[in-house]
């Protein structure tokens, strides 16, 4: 009678353990990065009343009898499965597409990981979540090193490029067939320390078809130089059969960055003059102005001088067995011996998903599910507390036989 009574008690556990599991699922359904746990329940050891018998010549084998002696928590597992995006329109709000985590550091060497992607800058540059625990991945500017354990990412608010000294300006255009009107354009371009120096490049007609090209700084006209641009009898450009062959002129600015003039795309037909600069290198410095964080996780930030660097990129670590995971709170899991080693690398590479800005991953709960799984719980508890009522009614009534 006695092992109804504890079977009773083992069920209403493990009933009580289901409830504490759906409850804490619903009361997370909107935590953003929330993965669902699920209960696994086992039966315990059972009583053998009667052995197994093996046959004979006489007589056929017998099976077992046992009593169970209830039930036990086998296991609390975690769902992974995907959570639905949330639109935040954030630059700093990242979701996870497939599998992976952040990495975040909690102000010592130990690093958790986490699905919440809801990050901030704070007032030092540094990426960090809502608890101030840090985002992990390499920082740079334009190369990374993503072979290194990633690190603290910090983007200061005076984050500044280089100057790039300025070495090829590209002509592209037509002047109009006949024209011997000497003509000007103008160039900026930009010496080793990212000054700005403005060319004047005067063309003059020479012996047709060709003309005389002489480049001038304006801030040193010291600064000087010269050469030829030629058309073949139809006005295409000729650098090579012309008589004389075109000469691209190349220009010393006083801190000595030589810069050399492509006139290879000037043409003379008999359209319109159109002839302007097309393309040049070089730029002055730059200040940071925004960034967008790319699927792969990569931070283009977008400078004053036009540049787009990429400064940053945010790692991802995957599991071999995440369900081996130890939830830690504030959305965050540790690794344990049975999770395995964390594998950090790039988004999109190695299994890792890809992000997804401007998003957060909600919750993966399903309230259905969980109502169904609350059902369960009431009735499974209900019901065990019936068989301990029941059995100590059995128990009041054999004492009542003495009577």
């Amino acid at each position: 009678m006695l092992r109804s009574l504890f079977s009773g008690i083992s069920g209403l556990r493990s009933h009580q353990t289901l409830m504490d599991v759906v409850s804490n699922n619903i009361a997370n359904v909107s935590t953003t990065g929330f993965k669902t746990g699920s209960v696994v329940f086992e039966d315990t050891l059972s009583q053998v009343v009667k052995n197994a018998s093996a046959p004979t010549t006489i007589s056929g084998g017998t099976n077992p009898a046992q009593i169970g002696l209830g039930a036990q928590l086998g296991a609390v597992t975690t769902n992974f499965s995907q959570g639905s995006a949330q639109t935040t329109s954030r630059p700093t709000d990242l979701m996870i597409q497939g599998d992976g985590f952040f990495l975040v550091r909690n102000g010592s060497d130990s690093v958790d990981f986490t699905r919440a992607g809801a990050f901030t800058f704070d007032t030092n540059g540094t990426l960090v979540n809502s608890e101030g625990m840090q985002v992990q991945g390499w920082t740079g500017m334009g190369t990374l090193n993503t072979n290194t354990p990633p690190t603290d990412i910090i983007l200061p608010a005076n984050l500044q490029t280089p100057p790039t000294a300025s070495t090829k300006v590209k002509l592209g255009g037509n002047i109009t067939a006949g024209t011997t009107t000497p003509m000007t354009v103008g160039v900026t371009v930009y010496d080793a320390q990212g000054v700005s120096h403005t060319l004047s490049l005067d063309f003059a007609s020479n012996t047709p078809p060709q003309f005389d090209v002489t480049v001038t700084d304006t801030g040193n006209t010291s600064a000087t130089g010269t050469g030829v641009v030629a058309f073949t009898a139809t006005g295409a450009n000729d650098s090579t059969t012309a008589s004389p062959t075109s000469v691209n002129p190349s220009i010393t600015l006083a801190d000595g960055t030589v810069i050399t003039i492509d006139l290879s795309g000037i043409t003379q037909f008999g359209g319109p003059k159109t002839m302007s600069e097309t393309s040049a290198d070089g730029s002055a410095s730059g200040t940071l102005q925004q960034f967008q964080i790319a699927n792969d996780g990569s931070v283009i930030g977008v400078f004053s001088n036009g540049q787009k660097l990429t400064i940053a990129q945010l790692a991802l670590a995957n599991f071999n067995n995440p369900a081996g995971l130890e939830k830690i709170g504030n959305t965050s899991f540790r690794s344990t011996y049975n999770s395995g080693l964390a594998q950090v690398g790039i988004p999109g590479t190695g299994g890792r998903g890809e992000l997804l800005g401007g998003s957060l991953e909600m919750s993966n709960v399903d309230l259905a599910a969980e109502f169904t799984n609350l059902i369960i719980a009431q009735r499974g508890f209900q019901a065990n507390s019936r068989v301990i009522t029941t059995s100590d009614q059995m128990l009041q009534d054999l004492v009542d036989l003495k009577r």
